[in-house]
């Protein structure tokens, strides 16, 4: 396609408009309403979005041949559904349906989370396929679902992608869109997004961090195993009764934490000697999860989170899914967390773009954005069917 115009709605920093500018587009209309987004999105576009989709007539936004939306899920009616067909008002799908009732947009571009597949039974999906056929557009006969590590952007983040073309005389024939050539997750590595020289010092770990994992990672190469499949729990090992009134997954890993130590007994007890029996701790400090198999022979070259279950230890080759980004990674070979730079990486939005100063918000704005690369590979292919 060559030049087009597009609209953004639901538009929160722009990972939509990044990936139509890319492809030759020009936002005609915006629409969000985070304040912090908003501010984000005209110091990057000099556009403004701030306007409630909710308020805004169909006939006031502007002629265009793309909608892009990654509109919040909310439940659609089961009673509704039941009834032959699913009343949309009152959910924010309804707004991007009466704006299309009147543009006839040529082409829609919506994302959603994986969830969205099997919300409700299913009935979800099917109410939002049967409204967009019935308004004359052709879509897949499934959702999309794909994540940026497919394409090389080292982050595990599967996402549903819906396609459409409006064409009322075919509506009723399925879309056939597959992307070919897409890699798997051992196929990536975090380093290809990450700076390798000194970042601001904020960045780094503190001093009791990297007691903590220091810790661990003596216990993980002096315990037997390479492998394991399971939480290790320090205060299972020998003191507790693993018949308490736990559930029946609980009691399992607390028999495999004290099986653990009867093999390991010598090196752990002089393990807990060493670290004070982990007195000093938190309680989610004394809890380990190992998820990298045997491809790693450290947590110091694993991707490292702490989290409420515990540290989670990964292997380099994705990040996580960047939520709202409460447990920021920690690149084990820098002894730092992601920048916020790297996490737009993560999203594909390039260097040039302006985050927004106060870290907290970038970052949550980031974990909220579409990935740009997905959101562009989708785009070619519809463009070009």
């Amino acid at each position: 396609m060559k030049k087009f115009k597009f609209i953004d709605l639901f538009s929160g920093i722009g990972g939509f408009h990044q990936a139509m500018e890319n492809l030759g587009g020009e936002c005609v209309f915006a629409s969000e309403i985070d304040s912090h987004c908003i501010e984000t999105y005209y110091n990057n576009y000099k556009i403004d979005a701030n306007h409630n989709v909710r308020g805004v007539a169909a006939e006031d936004i502007p002629v265009h041949d793309v909608l892009c939306a990654g509109f919040p899920c909310q439940a659609f009616s089961k009673a509704g559904y039941q009834k032959g067909m699913s009343d949309t008002r009152g959910t924010l799908f309804f707004e991007i349906e009466r704006i299309l009732k009147h543009h006839k947009t040529k082409y829609i571009i919506l994302e959603n989370v994986r969830n969205l597949v099997s919300h409700d039974q299913g009935n979800t999906w099917k109410t939002i396929h049967s409204h967009l056929k019935a308004l004359g557009y052709r879509l897949t006969p499934v959702p999309i679902i794909i994540s940026p590590h497919q394409f090389g952007i080292p982050q595990l983040r599967e996402r549903v992608v819906i396609l459409g073309i409006y064409d009322p005389e075919n509506a009723n024939k399925d879309l056939q869109i597959t992307f070919d050539n897409l890699l798997g997750k051992d196929e990536n590595s975090i380093y290809t997004v990450l700076d390798d020289g000194k970042v601001d010092d904020k960045y780094y770990i503190s001093e009791k961090e990297e007691y903590v994992i220091n810790a661990w990672d003596e216990f993980y190469k002096g315990i037997k195993e390479t492998v394991i499949g399971f939480p290790i729990w320090a205060e299972y090992f020998k003191d507790k009764d693993a018949e308490e009134d736990f559930p029946e997954w609980k009691k399992e890993f607390i028999r495999k934490n004290k099986s653990l130590y009867q093999l390991n007994k010598k090196f752990i007890d002089s393990w807990l000697k060493k670290y004070n029996n982990l007195n000093d701790f938190t309680p989610t400090h004394r809890k380990m999860e190992w998820q990298a198999g045997n491809k790693i022979n450290s947590l110091w070259e694993g991707v490292i989170q702490f989290r409420p279950s515990g540290i989670r230890v990964k292997t380099p080759t994705c990040f996580p899914a960047l939520v709202a980004m409460v447990q920021i990674p920690i690149i084990g070979k820098y002894k730092r967390r992601l920048t916020v730079r790297e996490a737009a990486r993560l999203q594909s939005f390039p260097n040039s773009f302006k985050p927004d100063a106060d870290d907290h918000q970038a970052y949550k704005q980031f974990g909220n954005a579409v990935n740009v690369m997905v959101i562009e590979q989708a785009a070619r292919k519809l463009f070009d069917y």
